[in-house]
């Protein structure tokens, strides 16, 4: 694809060198991870049972794996009992588990080197370790000395392990498929979009950012991405969310189907071949790459009701584009996740210009998303006059139907004046580019209690977008200016 080059190139982690995979217990790994920090891992090992009872241990499990989800398919056996041992083996946890042992210390006298060894008796590890040596109690110092420990205690483990007791049919060798869902993995998108402002251009690479922070290496995994949020219960908002921009104007959910594999109501994103997910690791792999769909700038201002401005304040830039099939769209359903946007300098490279987030968008949607502020388009908001009117005659009156235990019903006129206020915004919209500019005026905050806002008149033809908005397109002369005059006409 015809993009970004170096800049690119800073999205992917560091460049990937050859290692050694460290060896694992795990068989033929299929992982399916979702966006809201939960996965599935199915994992197919071969076992060789004896005919009875046998205690079959799994190491490699997720540390994170929720051990009332491992289901066990074994042919011709039975699951009796499953433990996850989960206490991992650490220094400060082999002390932990040693307390009332004895263990041996070795220390090194640093003026000849000499070593002498003493067998102790460990009676606390709690932000230091206590010992009883020769009638002695002391404290370890954390430095200078090397512990050496009989055998390790069979309750820790150097390996999350998940240790299932089997009772078998028959003796023999065979597969059996381990499943379970576990936390710690999740994905998320990333974009890279080149925009071209003179040809009304974008080109548009998505990547795939993939975290492993389950405690174990997933090693050459079949990897299938879900783009969506399956229900988890009481947390059904876990994991990755976007954050919620303000909206703008122009955003249109699409109605095209993706020529994607389906989930339920969720879309398929496949990892081609099989891949390491390594523990700790951010993983990024590309999965849309469109050069020359269509794509327009524009600037905003949103003003709340009655704002003022002492001072110009800069207009929003804005970049609206699609991910429609056909017309110059993106072509497919876009993932939530970040869009990072570049363009070319007078020299030709790409420089950062601003990010935002979407949400999870079909395909044909229509986007439009804040890049950053505008540094030579200014709009400054006054409030020119605020007044009192009264409405009619007619609607002064008010009737009201009552009881009353003398006359029995009857009829009350209540003759009341109602106040309206009628106010006068003026925008002072002003552009120091070299080119003439289009701002999108938007005064909101019109809806308020009463939803009854009028506007009686405008120096701009102006389109009321909803109870709570309405929208004026300024143009604006290249090194000019443009005020927009607005009257109205409101019950607050």
């Amino acid at each position: 694809m015809r993009i970004l080059g170096v800049a690119a190139l800073a999205m992917v982690p560091g460049a990937a060198m050859a290692q050694t995979e460290p060896p694992t217990a795990q068989g033929d790994v299929s992982i399916t991870i979702y966006n809201n920090n939960i996965a599935l891992v199915q994992d197919r090992r071969q076992l060789t049972l004896s005919n009875g009872v046998n205690r079959q241990e799994f190491p490699d499990v997720s540390a994170q794996i929720r051990p009332e989800t491992v289901t066990l398919g074994v042919d011709g056996a039975t699951i009796v009992e499953q433990n996850f041992d989960y206490d991992l083996l650490t220094p400060d946890k082999l002390l932990d588990k040693s307390v009332g042992r004895t263990i041996t210390v070795v220390k090194q006298n640093p003026a000849s080197g000499v070593e002498t060894s003493d067998t102790v008796e460990v009676l606390a590890n709690n932000g230091g370790t206590i010992i009883r040596s020769g009638g002695r109690i002391e404290v370890l110092p954390e430095f200078g000395r090397r512990l050496i420990f009989p055998s390790l205690p069979p309750n820790l483990r150097a390996r999350p392990t998940l240790s299932v007791t089997l009772n078998a049919e028959r003796a023999g060798a065979r597969p059996a498929t381990l499943a379970y869902l576990t936390g710690g993995l999740s994905w998320k998108a990333d974009y890279v979009a080149l925009f071209d402002e003179g040809a009304g251009k974008i080109d548009v690479q998505g990547w795939i950012t993939l975290a492993n922070n389950s405690g174990t290496t997933y090693s050459n995994a079949r990897t299938l991405l879900v783009a969506g949020a399956v229900g988890q219960g009481g947390n059904p908002r876990g994991g990755y969310q976007p954050p919620r921009p303000r909206q703008v104007p122009g955003n249109q959910p699409g109605t095209q189907s993706a020529d994607r594999e389906r989930l339920g109501d969720f879309y398929l994103y496949p990892i081609a071949g099989r891949t390491t997910i390594a523990n700790a690791q951010q993983k990024q792999v590309s999965f849309l790459d469109v050069s020359g769909a269509d794509a327009s700038k524009g600037y905003l201002f949103r003003n709340d009701w009655l704002g003022r401005q002492d001072d110009p304040v800069s207009a929003d830039t804005i970049l609206r584009f699609s991910s429609m099939s056909g017309g110059g769209g993106l072509g497919d359903a876009l993932p939530a996740g970040t869009i990072r946007v570049y363009m070319r300098d007078a020299k030709g490279a790409p420089q950062f210009i601003g990010e935002n987030q979407i949400g999870h968008l079909p395909m044909g949607s229509r986007i439009a998303m804040k890049t950053g502020e505008a540094f030579d388009v200014k709009v400054q908001p006054i409030v020119e006059k605020r007044e009192k009117i009264t409405t009619d005659e007619w609607e002064r009156t008010a009737r009201f139907r009552i009881n009353d235990s003398k006359d029995g019903e009857r009829i009350v006129t209540v003759d009341r004046t109602v106040d309206l206020w009628r106010t006068t915004m003026r925008y002072v919209v002003t552009n120091a580019r070299p080119a003439p500019v289009t701002v999108e005026v938007v005064q909101s905050g019109l809806g308020g209690y009463y939803a009854d806002t009028r506007v009686p008149s405008e120096s701009i033809r102006g389109e009321q977008r909803s109870l709570d908005e309405r929208a004026w397109m300024v143009p604006v002369p290249a090194n000019g200016e443009t005020v927009l005059t607005v009257t109205f006409d409101t019950r607050y």
